[in-house]
């Protein structure tokens, strides 16, 4: 079997992989072994968050509190144009957008995200103000997944993102 390519805790996964399916069957080998492990290793794969913010010193903000996710590799974006730029060449585990955005605001993004087969699934948290209480209704219902309202909280960007990928 060739690893080429493999990071060491792929290797690792796979040595016990192999290791778990000659014990397969045996009172040595959990039934539920193969299973677990296959969910240690998609939390041991680094994760990636698209922030799609037009004000830099918002996305600074942002991208300060997602560095408090362990194994969160942050891109930014400075609006929905360069974010589907950013969605043709790459696939995120999440996408954090502002509403309001000049070229292409959030609600296009999320719009044409949701449309997009290879990211349809893709879970989208809005920025919103805190009396845009249509646009967040908007939102939710053209796909988005979630929303923090400003002003930003490290607290709220933190705990939002590891709910939505499963961190807890």
């Amino acid at each position: 079997m060739a690893l080429r390519g493999a990071s060491i805790q792929q290797g690792f996964l796979v040595m016990v992989d192999c290791f778990h399916s000659a014990l397969r069957g045996t009172r040595l080998c959990p039934m539920n072994f193969s299973s677990h492990f296959r969910e240690v290793s998609k939390k041991m794969k680094e994760l990636s968050c698209l922030v799609v913010e037009d004000s830099p010193m918002m996305r600074q903000l942002l991208v300060y509190a997602l560095a408090r996710v362990k194994g969160l590799a942050v891109v930014e974006a400075d609006d929905g144009v360069d974010a589907l730029r950013k969605l043709e060449s790459s696939s995120f585990d999440i996408i954090i957008s502002d509403i309001n955005m000049p070229v292409m605001d959030g609600m296009k993004l999320i719009t044409r995200v949701r449309a997009d087969e290879r990211h349809c699934k893709t879970p989208i948290v809005v920025i919103t103000t805190a009396g845009a209480d249509a646009d967040r209704q908007r939102a939710l219902a053209l796909g988005a997944t979630s929303f923090i309202t400003k002003p930003i909280q490290t607290e709220d960007v933190v705990k939002t993102v590891r709910s939505l990928l499963s961190l807890d």
